[in-house]
């Protein structure tokens, strides 16, 4: 026999809860089955009382769901658990990191709008801009990250957006995001963090001004390389904007992979602070070997910075880079020996990936573009997962061995 269960209990229970205890139980609501775990709902549409009630709902005249397009209870667990960790008024989920950045754009920006995109973003970012969003009048200019006179420099009238990453992939670069807020908000622009890097276990960009906070849910959220997925989050006025571009144009995210993300959520926190902690020492290990010419990780004493990381973040995340002496020759010897680390672009897995930028990620970027994003043929990224640290030495070693 079921029994009937308040939907709306544990959210009011959880009212002033902990990060963890929010990661692990918000937005949760249980059907009349009782369960303990989050329920997946795999169904393209729902059943209607009455020809009434379907009109009601369609006109959004009276709550429930719809279409599982844009109303399914387990992409909205999701949502409300990433609005809960965000510290944002309401989330939307979305197929991809790249579907979440188009969203934002297609949903707030509009042809003749200005939009200003930090140098140092991931190189689909750039394309995106580049090769699709510029061909239907959105005007785009890029700034460098850390420079907040050239992001004063660089407003227009018709400025409408401001996009960054930060920390950047693959340079660990970042910026001000409580600053750039300030000129964003100054000059009527929002602010758009891709936060994927850290995730908010580590650096939460609205409670320090941003207006907007989007993740690859893809990386670290899922934790363990199983699907794909993105979310937007922020103020309630920006996102029903993004809930009307996704409820037109599809780019959903799937209910299993939503589940799959609830399921990551729940270990977020102790694997980032784990995964930062490796990626810590694997970095100062890497500063001491002579093949190694430069180390990118904010987390060092030597990266310009790192007071700033530690002022904006609660640990250094899990991505570094590091240049080798001896161009792309060299960075391929060295990845091509190695053996324990997977040669792959994602990251945010438990298992460390290792990838090497010019030709792959930042691959369809031209050479001028890539200089600009700062990407040398000499550099290698490796996102660190939680395998025991003196095993990633010592593959990291025989690939250094290999130059």
């Amino acid at each position: 026999m079921t029994q009937d269960w308040d939907a709306g209990r544990l959210d009011s229970d959880l009212d002033g809860a902990a990060f963890d205890t929010l990661a692990v139980r918000a937005g949760q609501h249980r059907s009349p089955e009782g369960e303990h775990g989050e329920a997946l709902f795999l169904t393209s549409s729902y059943v209607f009382r009455s020809a009434a009630d379907a009109a009601a709902r369609f006109a959004g005249e009276q709550p429930g769901n719809v279409y599982s397009r844009y109303t399914n209870p387990t992409v909205r667990t999701f949502e409300e658990r990433i609005a809960a960790l965000e510290g944002a008024e309401q989330a939307v989920a979305t197929s991809s990191g790249m579907s979440a950045i188009l969203s934002i754009v297609m949903s707030l920006c509009s042809a003749g709008d200005h939009v200003l995109v930090s140098r140092s973003v991931f190189g689909s970012t750039i394309s995106l801009f580049e090769k699709y969003l510029k061909r239907f009048g959105v005007e785009v200019d890029y700034v460098p990250l850390a420079d907040l006179n050239a992001w004063r420099s660089a407003f227009r009238p018709n400025t409408r957006l401001l996009f960054v990453e930060s920390p950047s992939n693959p340079l660990a670069e970042l910026v001000d995001i409580a600053a750039l807020a300030g000129i964003a908000h100054e000059h009527g622009a929002l602010l758009a963090v891709d936060n994927c890097f850290c995730t908010p276990a580590l650096q939460q960009p609205l409670r320090l001004g941003a207006d907007i906070v989007m993740h690859s849910a893809t990386k670290y959220i899922d934790g363990q390389g199983r699907g794909l997925g993105g979310v937007v989050a922020g103020r309630k006025a920006q996102m029903e904007q993004v809930v009307g571009f996704l409820r037109t144009a599809g780019p959903t995210l799937s209910p299993f992979n939503a589940w799959l993300f609830l399921k990551g959520l729940e270990t977020l926190r102790i694997r980032m602070q784990a995964q930062s902690a490796s990626a810590l020492q694997l970095a100062l290990w890497l500063e001491q070997q002579p093949q190694v010419e430069r180390v990118y990780y904010a987390g060092l004493p030597s990266h310009p910075q790192h007071e700033l990381a530690r002022h904006q973040q609660s640990a250094f995340g899990a991505v570094l880079s590091f240049e080798v002496k001896g161009g792309r020759e060299a960075a391929w010897k060295v990845i091509d020996a190695t053996q324990v680390i997977s040669i792959t672009t994602n990251l945010g897995d438990t298992k460390t990936t290792i990838a090497h930028p010019a030709t792959t990620s930042h691959g369809r970027l031209s050479p001028q573009e890539r200089a600009n994003a700062g990407i040398s043929d000499s550099l290698i990224r490796v996102a660190v997962g939680l395998e025991d640290l003196a095993d990633l030495k010592a593959d990291l070693a025989c690939g250094l061995a290999a130059v």
